[in-house]
């Protein structure tokens, strides 16, 4: 929904021209409103033999698919800092970056990825409400499933950036292993979850 009032001083606002864009614009204190993508980080962290590090999403977009954990940054954080605390806040799971696998986006929809490579380095598999599982995958028993084509705009772009990611068309819910326990004080990362998951 587009602002009707500027914020700045509450007059009404009315199309301006600016930068050889048309925005909404307040005529009274000049105030230009900007729409501008919003920054979400991603982190693809492994574990013991290559195992990777997934959530099933709990929220939209592609709620109930598989994915590596990621998340809006915060004013009060750089890039990377917000991969590494999305990574523990979804998953329990303590993450060092190696590197940028890459930087994606699309016109109109809004956001820009910002996608890390990066190593499990401590913690305890314990998901968070934004997240109905969290797993460490063997890629190899990953779940090869019809290409998501449904839904929004943004859902298909993301759809295809996560076969990119991990190696599956796309991961969903059909994919299932018994339940991770999460009281797992002093467990060596990789060594919990592989032996549970298998194709739904």
């Amino acid at each position: 929904m587009e602002a009707a009032f500027c914020v700045l001083c509450g007059h009404g606002l009315m199309t301006v021209v600016d930068g050889g864009r048309e925005r909404p614009g307040c005529p009274a204190c000049g105030h230009v409103v900007y729409s501008n993508p919003v920054p979400v980080a991603m982190v693809l962290a492994r574990a013991a033999e290559d195992q990777l590090l997934l959530v099933k999403r709990g929220v939209e977009p592609l709620k109930g698919f598989w994915a590596p954990p990621s998340g809006y940054v915060e004013m009060d954080e750089t890039v990377e800092q917000a991969a590494v605390r999305e990574a523990l806040e979804e998953t329990g799971m303590e993450v060092a970056l190696d590197g940028l696998e890459g930087v994606f986006s699309a016109a109109g929809l809004g956001i820009v990825l910002v996608v890390y490579t990066g190593r499990v380095t401590g913690g305890c598999l314990a998901p968070a409400s934004e997240a109905e599982d969290a797993r460490l995958v063997d890629p190899r028993d990953l779940p090869s499933e019809r290409a998501f084509s449904n839904g929004t705009e943004l859902e298909r772009w993301f759809a295809a950036l996560l076969a990119r990611f991990i190696g599956a068309p796309s991961l969903r819910q059909g994919a299932t292993s018994s339940p991770v326990n999460a009281a797992c004080a002093g467990a060596v990362p990789g060594e919990r979850g592989r032996e549970d998951w298998h194709r739904g």
